[in-house]
């Protein structure tokens, strides 16, 4: 008997509640920017030392070292 007053209380606090919940407004307001981020111009440098490190992986995979170990 006790768990259906609490499911029956549940469904009552469930229908008050639906109108409440559906009027609320979720909208996300941003807040205003001050001022420009003072990581912006990393990502250049960034992208350099990356090109730089594919192109420096590739010519050591290129390297043609045929020398024979033993003579």
């Amino acid at each position: 008997m006790k768990i259906r007053n609490a499911l029956a209380a549940t469904a009552a606090l469930t229908l008050v509640a639906a109108p409440a919940v559906a009027q609320a407004d979720f909208s996300r307001i941003s807040a205003p920017v001050e001022g420009e981020s003072e990581l912006a111009g990393s990502s250049v440098i960034i992208g350099l030392l990356a090109a730089a490190a594919v192109v420096g992986a590739i010519l050591i995979a290129v390297d043609n070292n045929d020398n024979p170990i033993s003579r």
